[in-house]
């Protein structure tokens, strides 16, 4: 048991001499810089909330694969962007264009804005238009009686 356990603990700490450098994922460093530019303004379709550069998710780093694989046969960016577009929809894009597809995206909140001040004005101009109503008699007493009592604390 314990040669068991003596040869398991030699290969564990034998492990990190197989690990050796990260090979550089493209041949060509400037294409590899304008890859991680170009997918800092891309979404991950899997993450939503994290760019395709750094997310983790399986189909981010398919998509930073064929985004580099495009730049290196000769894409331009903007060629890039559409390729993609075409593929998943502007949801891809952090900012999508201002087109007849997202008008509402753009102007929606704006929108919410806009309908939430109106109904706050409306709601105060209807208040100040509304006179107090003047207590009756059973409110007066009750009201009395609460100042009486609220005096008698002190």
């Amino acid at each position: 048991m314990k040669r068991m356990l003596g040869t398991l603990l030699l290969l564990l700490l034998a492990l990190p001499a197989y690990a050796g450098l990260a090979r550089p994922l493209a041949h060509n460093e400037a294409i590899e810089q304008r890859m991680i530019a170009l997918t800092r303004n891309l979404r991950c379709l899997v993450c939503q909330n994290e760019s395709l550069a750094a997310s983790q998710a399986d189909l981010a780093r398919d998509l930073r694969g064929e985004v580099r694989g495009l730049l290196e046969r000769g894409y331009t960016n903007q060629q890039v962007v559409a390729y993609l577009v075409a593929r998943y929809g502007n949801y891809v894009r952090y900012r999508p264009p201002f087109d007849a597809e997202t008008w509402a995206l753009w102007l929606g909140p704006f929108a919410l804005l806009a309908l939430g001040l109106a109904t706050l004005g409306l709601a105060i101009r209807r208040r100040q238009r509304q006179p107090d109503a003047p207590l009756d008699e059973a409110q007066r007493e009750q009201a009395l009686a609460m100042l009486a009592h609220s005096g008698e604390g002190r």
